[in-house]
């Protein structure tokens, strides 16, 4: 049986494919066209997904979408009469393309499938999941719990923001709901946009920006803009947001309430600015505390699984861990829309044709180590890398391996291409780009040379998984690296009182541990733990660098420039390490080293993508 699932048209298109209840292939629409948060139909990730599975698109059983688009029309209505006269601006603008499109998504679907297989012509096998479900489902079927308590947030779906519920074998339950626009993803969207980033792409900026500040505007958020239950239901105020009818998150009042407009995009940072970053990630980390308290008692379960946008909060997600309600807390790797794509494939298999779900104790989990995009073979890389005009060498594993470690001890940034691309927003080691953790200087390196993105950003650890309580306190494994914990305390330096007074990025350019490139300014690390099941060749560079440097840990950042999605084909590769100042590249068995490529290759890529 074979059921594909889609997510699009809104952002972060993907498709996924599952054969008989396993997870076969899963991709971003981004990734192949380039284009950030593509929202686009999934066509070159559709195509992926039929030949890894070597089937045409006829050949599917089931093909399901990951939402329901009548009732977000119907939500859409219902918000702009209830607020009316106000927001007739943006009803003018959206009307024309939900008329024209959106409100007959299901005939677009069937008629762009039918496209791509004349041979497809039965649209009794297109079915429609809902949003929530769609997240619920790819939080606990791929999980290596039997049963758990489910927990979902996000932006919105149809009507629901937020969802509870419990799984059991085959069967998910989502018991309670929290309705639009009352949401703490767009509560966190509107501080996004407030503060100068991209909403649905800057929030984990403001995430890395809060230990910068402090929360002094936390009892103003409590006060005037949500009213939070002791259950961890909440109301937003309505008076100070804008996302319901009109083009922006924040109107006047809200800029009145914290002292003056929105910060322009690429402005300097401030200490207000940290501040209000600090204060709308303690309110999150409250809200979501009080919801999975009152889930754990509710329950009785021990096991969590988290998805939704505001489960990537990895900040979030370590306060759950460490309040002990739950034992293990499990968070799918593509949390946002993306991942909706997954769960909505498995929501039929195992809801719809009531499919029996079998847990491997021998797994980590069904996820593969999230390495569920495409690889390619030695042969076709070294096609691709001479076709693209590369110089490289073809290494033994072994000297790869010792090539590699060699250029990270000499405080060299690496690219490093091996294996399956990842599915999701985190590079976990099939297309990062490396660096010496121990080395002050690395973090600057990565975020000004090689990334170009703001400084003040943090980079997160890869480590073994058998030496992770001898670096961190986080005693739990970490895949998807989607928990924040601290640097254990002997590994730490404290600061002098006169680099307790410095200001921003100067403090965290202050070493503070033993591992500085990858230890934000408030010890915390984004910990990723390494294991030798899922990613073999990561785990073998990581194994020799410690026996070398007697450090199990490596800097692990997506393989992008700021702006551009993360590479895919070796090509993408190639021409990232050609625009930025990577020193070495390691495709496969191929080891390039950038004062051996022809100079008139060279690019510009600071400024060949749109910031994000």
């Amino acid at each position: 049986m074979r059921i594909l699932g889609l997510s699009a048209y809104y952002h972060d298109s993907a498709a996924a494919l599952v054969v008989d209840g396993r997870i076969v292939a899963a991709a971003q629409e981004e990734r192949f066209t380039r284009i950030k948060h593509d929202a686009a139909f999934p066509t070159h990730a559709v195509r992926y997904c039929l030949e890894t599975a070597g089937i045409r698109l006829s050949q599917v059983d089931h093909i399901v979408f990951y939402d329901k688009p009548f009732l977000k029309f119907e939500r859409l209505l219902e918000t702009y009469l209830a607020f009316a006269p106000r927001g007739f601006r943006s009803f003018a603008t959206s009307m024309p393309l939900w008329l024209k499109e959106k409100l007959f998504q299901k005939r677009l679907l069937i008629r762009t499938l039918q496209e791509m297989d004349p041979d497809w012509h039965d649209p009794t096998r297109l079915l429609f999941s809902e949003h929530h479900v769609s997240h619920a489902a790819s939080a606990f079927y791929p999980s290596p719990f039997q049963e758990a308590a489910i927990l979902t947030m996000d932006g919105v779906g149809e009507w629901t923001t937020t969802s509870l519920g419990i799984g059991t074998g085959p069967h998910l339950e989502l018991t309670h709901e929290l309705h639009f626009p009352h949401s703490l993803g767009l509560l966190y969207s509107a501080f996004t946009y407030y503060t100068g980033f991209r909403v649905n792409s800057g929030e984990y900026k403001v995430m890395g920006l809060a230990p910068y500040g402090e929360p002094r505007y936390a009892d103003l958020i409590r006060t005037h803009l949500i009213d939070i239950r002791a259950d961890g239901s909440f109301r937003l105020n309505m008076d100070c947001f804008d996302f319901c009818t009109g083009l922006t998150m924040t109107n006047d009042r809200f800029a009145q309430l914290f002292g003056g407009p929105p910060r322009l995009p690429e402005e300097p940072m401030t200490p207000r600015i940290m501040d209000l970053a600090a204060s709308v990630q303690a309110v999150t980390e409250e809200v979501v505390l009080r919801l999975t308290r009152d889930l754990a008692k509710r329950t009785g379960q021990k096991n969590l699984c988290l998805a939704g946008g505001v489960a990537l909060n990895c900040v979030a997600n370590g306060q759950v861990l460490r309040d002990g309600r739950f034992e293990r807390i499990w968070i799918q790797p593509a949390a946002g829309d993306a991942g909706g794509a997954l769960g909505a494939a498995l929501a039929v298999w195992h809801g719809h044709l009531a499919r029996e779900r079998l847990v491997d104790p021998q797994l980590l989990d069904a996820m593969s180590g999230s390495h569920l995009g495409p690889e390619y073979g030695q042969e076709e890389i070294e096609t691709r890398l001479q076709r693209a005009g590369a110089r490289f060498t073809v290494l033994s594993e072994a000297a790869l391996l010792e090539a590699t470690t060699d250029a990270l001890m000499a405080g060299q940034a690496i690219g490093w291409h091996q294996g399956r691309m990842e599915f999701g927003p985190r590079a976990l080691g099939g297309r990062s780009i490396l660096g010496d953790p121990r080395s002050p200087t690395m973090q600057k390196l990565l975020n000004l040379k090689i990334k170009y993105r703001e400084s003040f950003r943090p980079f997160a650890p890869s480590i073994l998984r058998e030496h992770l309580t001898d670096w961190f306190d986080l005693t739990t494994d970490s895949p998807y690296m989607l928990l924040v914990d601290r640097v254990r305390a002997e590994r730490c330096r404290p600061l002098t009182a006169t680099e307790q007074e410095l200001f921003g990025i100067d403090k965290l350019n202050v070493p503070r541990s033993d591992i500085p490139a990858v230890t934000h300014i408030d010890y915390s690390a984004r910990i990723q733990t390494v294991h030798a099941q899922t990613n073999p060749r990561y785990h073998a560079l990581l194994t020799l660098f410690h026996r070398k440097t007697g450090c199990p840990v490596l800097v692990n950042t997506s393989f992008n420039v700021r702006g551009e999605p993360m590479v895919c084909t070796p090509e993408d590769a190639f021409h990232c390490f050609m625009g930025t100042e990577m020193e070495a590249l390691a495709v496969g068995r191929c080891f390039l080293r950038k004062e051996e490529q022809n100079p008139d290759l060279f690019q510009d890529y600071k400024n060949r993508f749109a910031l994000d």
